[in-house]
């Protein structure tokens, strides 16, 4: 069983928000469709981590969560800054329930254990936090981070970190978010969010502060999963 990775698949299956206008995002349903039914097989884990769909409200996924329950591998959410449908992890539960939607799972203030390994993480935010408002969300962030991150303490496991918002951009950092995942021993952060290949300049890819950094939004990975592990 191997685990996966990819972030921002930005689907608008249900509404009228297409990629398609941006560059290099033409086709890329059906790009992300053919690589992902390439190399992930049935018995793998795909973390999406966050920018899912277009959708506003829960009940509008289904088009898009149907595509990505259709493919193969286990897939494990995390919330991006566009999930606007994103509601209490209750909601979303009984939802992918109600739907038949058996091959998603919703990471929210938890951890997906799996062997010597666990899945943790939150959506994160800005890097560059200068309001009263985005220090407190900041702080959230990295409430959730770190109840995400104890369960992998109290399982006994190795800990990965997935995210939305890189943690470091260029010459801005997150202390809140790099200092939690320093204290709980994370060597691996994987984020989205940075697109194109000018914004993808600033971003931190390697070795950074003790922890390697891994940029893996879907148009700079080719719309295509990584492999994790």
């Amino acid at each position: 069983m191997s685990i996966f990775v990819i972030a921002d698949l930005h689907l608008s299956l249900g509404s009228n928000k297409p990629m398609d206008v941006f560059h290099g995002w033409s086709d890329y349903v059906e790009r992300l469709r053919e690589n992902w039914d390439k190399i992930v097989k049935d018995t793998d884990i795909v973390v999406v981590a966050g920018d899912i769909s277009w959708a506003m409200k829960l009940e509008e996924t289904y088009n898009d969560f149907k595509f990505i329950h259709e493919r193969p591998g286990k897939k494990l959410f995390l919330k991006g800054n566009h999930d606007y449908w994103w509601t209490t992890k209750n909601k979303m539960d009984n939802y992918l329930k109600e739907k038949g939607f058996d091959t998603i799972e919703i990471i929210h203030n938890s951890a997906f254990i799996h062997e010597d390994m666990a899945v943790c993480g939150t959506r994160g935010w800005m890097y560059n936090s200068v309001s009263d408002e985005d220090k407190k969300i900041t702080l959230r962030e990295a409430g959730r981070l770190k109840t995400s991150l104890e369960a992998a303490k109290n399982a006994g496991v190795r800990p990965v970190a997935f995210l939305h918002y890189p943690p470091v951009y260029g010459d801005f950092v997150s202390e809140e978010i790099m200092n939690t995942l320093k204290a709980y021993g994370v060597k691996d952060c994987y984020y989205g969010h940075i697109h194109n290949s000018l914004a993808a300049k600033k971003a931190i890819i390697g070795e950074y502060d003790g922890i390697r950094m891994h940029l893996i939004s879907c148009d700079t990975i080719g719309f295509c999963p990584v492999l994790v592990r």
